[in-house]
């Protein structure tokens, strides 16, 4: 994937495009690209350093994309039994079959399995999403980790210093115990890599089972109170606050693109609600509709 700069003369290369209308990020926009399932102007696009300027017509598998509109970033409160990607080729649920209508198109800020729970970040940008998704961004993702079998607190206090499991070297990990109750145990874990399932792998190599992962907090963004299946959107503000301050540097100019811009509601049949503030859950949330093979709400 390459991050040479647009030229302003040109226009903008058609995978970053692709990605800031919340097509797929950039990388699996190219991928869409080299499979032939772009199209610009009615033509095959054959490269990924095609460009785009205002006016151009761009459709997806046939169908027309329209173009990136500001920057918007949602909390959902993902329920267990949905996988986190558009199209699932054993058949099965989707987050994105499950939420609610009226909003636009999203991609997922990194992903949870299907058996885990909890926020989950949702963008209209797959730009944001690739960089919020940067283990150099340093942001703490935290969880709540129900175990079965005998906790060993020192074995929970020495993964600040990493482990390596079946030659993959997993990074610091903060897991403390909160309650225990025979050889059941809830434990607080704090991760900044995100590893594919390194949790549960990083458990089962304590000798201990995950039978519930719940994601409490994605760098500053909080689940809060926010229920089972619910959408919020983070207000302009919050976005612009905690991109442009508590961030690293490098995502500021993302946060200058949705300076001053507060959010609009959907134009479908249900109102999004405002977020009162990223760590607090919805006054109205919107809940996900139930459907075949889903818990609903």
């Amino acid at each position: 994937m390459t991050d040479e700069p647009d030229d302003p003369k040109r226009g903008e290369r058609i995978a970053k495009w692709l990605a800031r209308a919340g097509v797929a990020s950039r990388r699996d926009a190219e991928k869409m690209i080299a499979e032939g399932r772009v199209k610009l102007g009615g033509k095959v696009v054959e490269t990924p350093a095609t460009f785009i300027t205002p006016g151009d017509h761009v459709a997806v598998d046939g169908k027309q994309v329209a173009a990136p509109e500001r920057t918007r970033l949602f909390r959902y409160h993902k329920p267990d039994g949905l996988v986190t990607t558009h199209r699932d080729p054993e058949g099965r649920a989707t987050v994105f079959e499950r939420l609610p209508v009226g909003l636009p198109r999203l991609v997922s800020v990194g992903r949870l399995d299907l058996t885990s729970e909890g926020l989950l970040l949702l963008t209209n940008d797959g730009e944001l999403a690739r960089k919020l998704e940067l283990p150099s961004n340093g942001w703490a993702r935290r969880y709540r980790v129900r175990v079965h079998g005998r906790v060993d607190e020192q074995a929970l206090a020495n993964l600040v210093r990493g482990v390596t499991i079946e030659g993959v070297i997993y990074g610091p990990i903060e897991a403390g115990l909160d309650s225990r109750q025979g050889f059941n145990s809830w434990l607080t874990v704090s991760i900044k890599e995100g590893k594919n399932r390194e949790i549960r792998r990083v458990m089962t190599h304590l000798g201990l089972e995950v039978t519930r992962l719940i994601r409490t907090a994605y760098g500053p963004f909080q689940l809060g109170a926010l229920p089972r299946g619910a959408v919020e959107e983070v207000n302009a503000k919050v976005l612009r606050d905690q991109l442009g301050l508590e961030a690293p540097k490098r995502l500021r100019e993302i946060a200058q693109s949705v300076a001053l811009v507060e959010p609009a509601p959907a134009d479908g049949p249900r109102r999004m609600p405002r977020a009162r503030n990223a760590s607090m859950g919805p006054r109205r949330p919107v809940r996900g509709r139930e459907g075949p093979g889903g818990r609903g709400t």
